[in-house]
């Protein structure tokens, strides 16, 4: 790490140093644009439940109820539907799946103009929710444009990163928003867990503080070897000599998480949908059901965001790797997996790898998910004081993937300048 910064700052690497420096300055805009208010409105002072992913991911721009209180969600809703409708539910996105570059642009344009649709909804349904009883139709109307407006720019502002700077933009938005919270959450554990009474007091509270902090950086530590981590299915093709120069093996690797974070966003979404339902038709019944049997405090309402957990993930899994598919395009190739026979065999087989990963993949996910849950019912700390959760997956992943392309770019223009 220390080699790549010594070579990001080396004079022949403007360019990149220019594209990083970008990257920030745009992350800054973002962070001043979650501090300003809409105006007419007052910060939400009562949990947010469900709602706490979208206010993690905005860098607390919702709890705020600032101009960006929306972020990218309704983007990312836009995308998942437009994945659903890619899974042949819809022979006009199907096919742009299989147009390559030039489908997938047209596809990204869809989810642009479909996130402002959405985001519209969202804000009137969220205006309606947390506004004060009585309010006009214009008044909801307004916040609404203004939410919409602030989700336009997070979009504009995020393909600006992605063109002029380095890593997928709205990631790093996304990134970014979950780390503006991460030293506020520090700060206060420490505050709660060091007491000043006594001078026993004080060592205790610096040594929990301390194991806090170990076992929040074991945590990070796991998910990059999980993130990380995949199974290599050896492959071979019979139309490939074996010759000492193209004897490699060649290799198919399949993530032990393939779904990412997305099964743990689907399921958010569902055990959701009954509680916008109550907010906003504001039916005490529906929310005490909801409160009751469906918080994730509860019982049942833990178990079932863990089953959706584990069905989204092989969902979603599937949805993205397709055994037959696989299967197929080997076949045209010349390709075979050793002592496997092409066709059947090699889809059955292919999918029986699959299912034994995804199990552990959603395994891992059920781990990170529910630790903050778990953690804040045992603990007597502040529920904004979390181990593990959605968002240190996404920081990981989103990390790793900038990382990765930065290494890429450095290498690249290293090697060209030898020449």
């Amino acid at each position: 790490m220390f080699v790549l910064l010594k070579q990001l700052f080396s004079p022949k690497n403007k360019d990149i140093l220019r594209r990083v420096s970008f990257t920030l300055l745009a992350l800054f805009i973002f962070k001043l644009g979650t501090m300003i208010q809409v105006p007419g409105t007052e910060s939400i002072t009562k949990n947010l439940g469900f709602l706490e992913l979208m206010n993690a991911m905005g860098g607390g721009a919702f709890k705020q109820f600032s101009i960006f209180a929306l972020g990218v969600s309704p983007y990312i809703s836009a995308s998942i539907v437009t994945q659903l409708l890619q899974m042949d539910i819809v022979p006009y996105f199907s096919e742009l799946a299989k147009q390559g570059p030039s489908g997938r642009r047209k596809i990204n344009k869809i989810n642009r103009y479909m996130g402002i649709a959405i985001a519209f909804l969202q804000g009137y349904v969220f205006s309606f929710a947390f506004l004060p009883e009585g309010s006009g139709a214009l008044e909801y109307m307004r916040i609404s444009i203004i939410l919409t407006a602030g989700t336009a720019f997070i979009l504009w502002l995020g393909d600006q990163i992605t063109q002029k700077g380095i890593g997928n933009g709205i990631s790093l938005i996304i990134m970014s928003g979950i780390l503006m919270t991460t030293p506020t959450m520090f700060i206060n554990a420490f505050n709660e867990m060091v007491k000043t009474t006594s001078t026993q007091a004080i060592v205790m509270g610096i040594v929990s503080f301390s194991i806090f902090v170990l076992v929040y950086l074991a945590i990070v530590i796991g998910v990059i070897f999980i993130q990380q981590a995949e199974r290599r299915i050896p492959i071979q093709y019979s139309n490939k000599t074996s010759s000492a120069y193209e004897s490699r093996q060649n290799y198919m690797p399949i993530k032990v998480n393939s779904a990412g974070v997305m099964p743990v966003i689907f399921a958010s979404m569902v055990v959701a949908i009954p509680s916008t339902i109550a907010q906003f038709l504001k039916n005490d019944k529906l929310m005490l059901f909801v409160e009751k049997y469906l918080n994730y405090d509860t019982v049942t309402g833990f178990a079932f965001y863990m089953l959706m957990i584990i069905f989204f993930a092989y969902f979603y899994t599937y949805m993205q790797l397709n055994p037959d598919e696989m299967a197929s395009n080997f076949q045209k190739q010349g390709g075979y997996i050793p002592g496997i026979r092409p066709g059947k065999e090699t889809a059955s087989y292919i999918k029986q790898i699959l299912s034994r990963l995804t199990i552990i993949g959603a395994l891992f996910l059920i781990i990170i998910a529910g630790l903050p849950i778990v953690f804040s019912n045992v603990s007597n700390l502040s529920a904004n004081i979390t181990i593990g959760g959605t968002g240190l997956l996404i920081v990981v992943g989103v990390a790793l993937e900038t990382y990765s392309q930065l290494e890429s770019r450095l290498l690249t223009r290293n090697y060209g300048g030898r020449w």
